[in-house]
């Protein structure tokens, strides 16, 4: 997609953040393949690339081996010294990543919390966690920005958390009380949103436009539209919340206190308990429900896959998409009997609605939170190469003692 400025500063502009946009992606591209992508000359690309390089975002290196007659084309990648921080609250701990340009997460801590932490204890878990982190990481390391993932509603424009019902948060200016403690530049969104988008760029749901996620984890099941490649947010920017799609009429109530939800009635709590496990992550619960599983178990897990085949069946004859994604512990369930998720959806939906639609686990695992918040901290960067203030590591503020 091409598009012109009302001058040619305008344009150079438009042009470095397209080309940073698609090094940003691939992680590494050739100068041939942005030459393809952008409609633009090899000459213009060859300049952009060189402001990009002069900026310190790209490098250029020969590629390691080619079978093409003549000169390679130079590979163009991103500088693994721009990196930002990404929060990520949960209702019992608190993580903090640093995570590159290119989606790479270089470095993740986490730290237990009491339940239901409150912001200034979210806030100051995460001043003392990035403080550890910046210690070990290159004196040269130049940060964009903070991305914070909300495990309920954000309202983006204020900085602010509207409600997050497992935290039980309402109206908090997370953005403004890190900002303070910082001395960086934060953004918030939710979580589902920014994990469908992080899927959408760099997992499972590259070359696809209509996309419907589902992430579950410990802060209930949370999700992402996306229908023509861009995330359906509504009037007001709370779209999304299909982990509170009603599916049943049990009176079991979710974290919104609404009952009879996929968030209600597939909960991640249950199948700990029932595996007698303690705080495990995603990877452990995944491992324990592998195999032969105990009778009680076992029916637990045929109802949970029951209940989100039927939230599934009900997006799928709403939204006719190309693909479902399933992330966090959805994609065990997924795993351990895709068979009868599959042919509950098809039992429940309609037929032109399901025709073509592929149910997947998604690909970024863990990290999924983490590199699709990280899209938030980059965001500037990537819309103004030229312009946009990076901050040196050592000038991050430091706690108090």
């Amino acid at each position: 997609m091409r598009a012109t400025g009302s001058n040619r500063e305008d344009l150079r502009q438009h042009n470095l953040s397209l080309v940073l946009r698609l090094v940003h992606r691939a992680g590494s591209i050739s100068r041939s393949e942005l030459t393809r992508l952008t409609g633009l000359n090899r000459s213009t690309i060859s300049d952009l690339v060189a402001d990009l390089v002069t900026l310190g975002l790209t490098i250029e290196r020969e590629p390691e081996s080619s079978t093409r007659v003549g000169r390679p084309s130079l590979n163009v990648s991103v500088v693994a010294e721009v990196a930002c921080f990404v929060i990520s609250p949960g209702y019992h701990s608190t993580t903090v990543a640093v995570v590159g340009l290119g989606g790479r997460v270089i470095a993740k801590r986490r730290k237990s919390t009491r339940i239901n932490p409150n912001p200034d204890e979210v806030v100051e878990t995460a001043i003392e966690l990035i403080a550890q982190m910046s210690r070990d990481l290159p004196t040269k390391t130049r940060i964009a920005g903070v991305g914070v993932p909300v495990p309920g509603q954000v309202n983006i424009l204020q900085k602010s958390v509207r409600f997050a019902p497992h935290l039980n948060w309402v109206d908090v200016p997370l953005g403004q009380m890190l900002e303070d403690a910082l001395g960086l530049p934060v953004r918030l969104d939710n979580d589902g949103s920014l994990s469908s988008s992080a899927e959408r760029d760099f997992g499972a749901g590259k070359g696809f436009d209509d996309i419907i996620y589902l992430f579950g984890g410990d802060g209930g099941i949370g999700g992402g539209i996306i229908m023509g490649g861009n995330v359906i947010r509504g009037s007001t920017g709370y779209a999304g919340e299909l982990g509170h799609v009603r599916i049943s009429d049990s009176r079991t109530e979710d974290s919104a206190g609404l009952p009879g939800t996929l968030e209600a009635l597939v909960r991640r709590e249950d199948l700990i308990e029932a595996l007698r496990l303690d705080d495990a992550d995603d990877d452990e619960l995944h491992s324990a429900l592998q195999g032969k599983l105990p009778p009680k178990v076992s029916r637990l897990v045929e109802r949970q896959i029951d209940y989100l085949a039927l939230a599934i069946a009900n997006l799928v004859n709403i939204f006719n998409p190309q693909v479902v994604l399933l992330a966090g512990f959805l994609s065990a369930l997924y795993d351990i009997d895709d068979y009868r998720l599959v042919n509950q959806v098809r039992l429940s939906s309609l037929n032109g609605a399901r025709e073509r639609v592929q149910i997947r686990t998604a690909a970024l695992g863990s990290n999924l939170l983490l590199v699709g918040a990280a899209e938030l901290a980059f965001a500037a960067l990537l819309n103004d190469p030229a312009e946009t203030k990076l901050f040196r590591i050592r000038d991050v503020k430091k706690p108090k003692p």
